[in-house]
């Protein structure tokens, strides 16, 4: 493909995506996805000069651009060899007409922009770290570090290491052998702050896919019961597979009916040691790795998503025995999904009170602890650690 080509690739694909994002359709990666495999003219180093174009205009603009020219051509604007291309060629874009109307960069939509702390906003849109964790009980971080080209230890956390470059994880020999997971710094952290021990009753209320859970069940040598759930089939039956290779015997899955949740817990209502809430909720703190995310929330959505995580912050709180722990977490940067939640919540529950948390990272925020891209460099969240009184 010339450049011009690889420019009108990427305009195209922006189209869907942009489509897709006002009509609630399928992830960017899914439509680069469909692309890649409609056009396989295409060699791997023009799939990934288009598939860096996309991302390069979808971290670029806050808010919806109005189609993937007004994208492309707003880049184009900053970047002379991207201007280039639109020469009128065959396989390329036309002209840039000098009243064209191109996009306005902006990190985040305004209304976003004042709910997120300004030192962030520009954080958000850099690259993720590659990060890993390592399962304790199948191998020493020492002994894995020696074996990755590039990786190096996280100062803040026992098991985390970081690579300097994405690699293919899966064909490596310590993903194979079940010795690492992928899982960002912070979400280490947040499995750190339940503190689950063997011999415990754990719950991990909102699983997905299971990243918490297996580090859960690390900390607790597979002894005691480690119950995940979630309303999600899709995502609560990857757990399995994962946890067979990372050597996790203790956990038990279970799908959640929405709304009827409580129905599933009729063995550790009130019996439960530590309940991990990892709430639904805008996903803020991760715009690093899904940068479209923003031209998808709402004011809507982010009402509705509020109502969700009040509710299943009651329902796990109904589940910690009188000693127990609530832990609650969100990866979002918005007060209304972090602090005022717990806040609202202790003001109405008088059982309950917040311990103070020192995860060797991130910030107090009301009641519990913020990790941010710019601070921390780990993924954006809030975590609170409750504990009902005896």
């Amino acid at each position: 493909m010339t450049p011009a080509a690889r420019v009108q690739s990427a305009i195209d694909i922006l189209d869907l995506v942009i489509t897709a994002a006002r009509e609630n359709g399928a992830a960017a990666d899914t439509i680069f996805a469909t692309w890649a495999r409609g056009n396989r003219y295409a060699g791997s180093k023009d799939r990934r000069a288009v598939r860096d174009l996309v991302y390069s205009a979808i971290r670029a603009f806050g808010m919806i651009p109005k189609n993937g020219r007004a994208a492309m051509v707003g880049l184009a604007k900053r970047d002379k060899e991207l201007a280039a291309c639109f020469d009128g060629s065959p396989y390329g874009p036309a002209l840039i007409e000098q009243t064209e109307q191109r996009s306005a960069r902006s990190p985040l939509a305004p209304w976003l922009a004042k709910l997120i702390d300004p030192a962030e906003h520009e954080a958000l849109l850099t690259r993720a770290p590659f990060d890993l964790r390592v399962n304790q009980y199948s191998a020493k971080r020492d002994e894995v570090l020696t074996r990755l080209e590039g990786a190096e230890p996280i100062a803040f956390l026992p098991n985390g290491i970081r690579l300097a470059a994405n690699i293919v994880i899966e064909k490596h020999p310590v993903w194979q052998e079940g010795v690492i997971e992928v899982q960002d710094a912070g979400s280490q952290l947040i499995s750190n702050a339940c503190r689950a021990k063997p011999g415990m009753i754990v719950v991990d209320l909102c699983a997905g896919a299971g990243g918490k859970t297996l580090a859960l069940a690390a900390d607790m040598a597979n002894e005691g019961r480690l119950i995940a759930t979630d309303t999600n089939r899709d995502r609560i039956q990857r757990l399995p597979p994962r946890a067979e290779r990372a050597g996790a015997i203790n956990i038990e899955t279970r799908l959640l009916n929405p709304g009827e949740e409580l129905d599933e817990f009729a063995d550790v209502i009130g019996q439960s040691d530590v309940v991990l809430v990892d709430a639904p909720c805008s996903g803020s703190g991760t715009w690093r790795r899904n940068p479209e995310a923003r031209w998808r929330l709402t004011t809507k959505r982010l009402e509705q998503l509020s109502a969700t995580q009040a509710h299943v912050l009651r329902t796990g709180a109904q589940l910690v025995k009188p000693g127990g722990v609530l832990v609650y977490a969100v990866c979002s940067l918005i007060a209304r999904e972090g602090r005022s939640q717990i806040a609202t919540f202790l003001n109405n529950n008088s059982e309950w009170k917040a311990e103070t948390l020192d995860l060797g990272a991130g910030r107090p925020d009301g009641a519990g602890v913020i990790l941010t891209p710019a601070h921390d460099g780990t993924d954006g969240f809030f975590v609170a650690r409750l504990a009902r009184r005896g």
